[in-house]
């Protein structure tokens, strides 16, 4: 085997901790951790602030991307010990919203996808009166027309795909983890997952990824979907409900939610097909929010409670950046 100083003309530098300005792609010994270690161009991510929704609110769903997103439903007033749906929709152009035509069935805890000019809304919970909606809508980019409905009426669900191929996922209070798929017309029901409420999903129709939520307590766990079967993976390392994800199944982002004997959190996790890894968090620890992103490197979270409800929007953005890791393997 050749040794590393025979290729670099250098031994490996032996250091009590990291260098204070390590070059790319040099690499020492940290005889304080015992491993080593490698400075290298990686991508770092972080959370900046948007504009303000018009409408504060928690509990709205949304489509779209970062720079192009659509936020619509939510409750006006939960503060007040009840709720006041609503079916206010805004459209997002990267630095400000702007009102548009509303939801033509007042709502909140409701499922979204799809884009700023094609999106979907199903299901969800309006009080006064108490209602848990089976309803679905499109948005043609002008106004929602109301579809055929869901097949469970459910609230805290979750949804993916596209406004002609989506997937409603979980919700309340089906006793069971409702699987609904839609083609364009019509809902059918199929495998379901095994807990309830309050989880976010990332991915499309036949490849979905599902992760935290709730039960009896907040989960960590994360499912896989094939287009056919639900099977469990690797959890988050923080569980909570009532998150934000956005992605894909092999590349997500989870972010905020409930932790329990907490205060809402800002934690935030990206998924690399097997494992999740701890980010930069949220600038405002939240749940209940809305959220836009087609990848886990750019995304969209707005409104809230925190515990208040919130108007305030944050964009997460991933660029290169010098970072340090540890060698695992050589």
């Amino acid at each position: 085997m050749t040794a590393y100083k025979e290729i670099q003309g250098i031994s490996v530098q032996t250091v009590a901790g990291d260098p204070p300005a390590p070059l790319t792609g040099q690499i020492w010994y940290n005889s304080s951790t015992g491993t080593f270690r490698v400075s290298k161009v990686g991508l770092v991510g972080s959370w900046s602030t948007g504009g303000n929704l018009n409408t504060t609110r928690e509990g709205s769903a949304g489509a779209g991307i970062q720079t192009a997103a659509l936020a619509f439903g939510g409750d006006l007033a939960p503060a007040l010990g009840g709720s006041t749906s609503t079916g206010v929709t805004e459209s997002y152009n990267g630095t400000s919203w702007t009102e548009v035509n509303d939801l033509s069935t007042v709502r909140h805890v409701l499922a979204g996808c799809g884009t700023q000019t094609a999106a979907l809304a199903f299901g969800g919970f309006s009080s006064p009166p108490t209602t848990r909606h089976t309803q679905t809508e499109s948005w043609n980019g002008t106004n929602w027309t109301e579809l055929n409905d869901l097949n469970t009426g459910r609230n805290n669900l979750a949804g993916v795909g596209t406004q002609t191929a989506a997937l409603a996922i979980a919700g309340y209070p089906a006793p069971t983890g409702v699987t609904e798929t839609w083609n364009g017309t019509n809902w059918t029901e199929v495998n379901d997952l095994g807990y309830m409420q309050g989880l976010a999903a990332a991915g499309t129709q036949t490849a979905a990824l599902v992760f935290g939520g709730s039960g009896d307590s907040p989960k960590t766990t994360t499912d896989t979907w094939n287009g056919t079967n639900w099977t469990e993976v690797n959890g988050l390392n923080t569980g909570r409900d009532d998150l934000g994800g956005v992605g894909t199944n092999t590349a997500a982002l989870g972010f905020g939610g409930n932790v329990p004997g907490a205060p809402r959190t800002g934690a935030t996790e990206t998924w690399n097909g097997t494992n999740w890894t701890e980010l930069n968090d949220l600038n405002t620890g939240r749940s209940k929010f809305g959220e836009a992103g087609a990848s886990n490197t750019s995304a969209l979270a707005f409104g809230g409670e925190s515990p208040a409800t919130t108007n305030a929007t944050e964009e997460w953005s991933e660029a290169p950046a010098q970072v340090t890791e540890t060698i695992t393997e050589v």
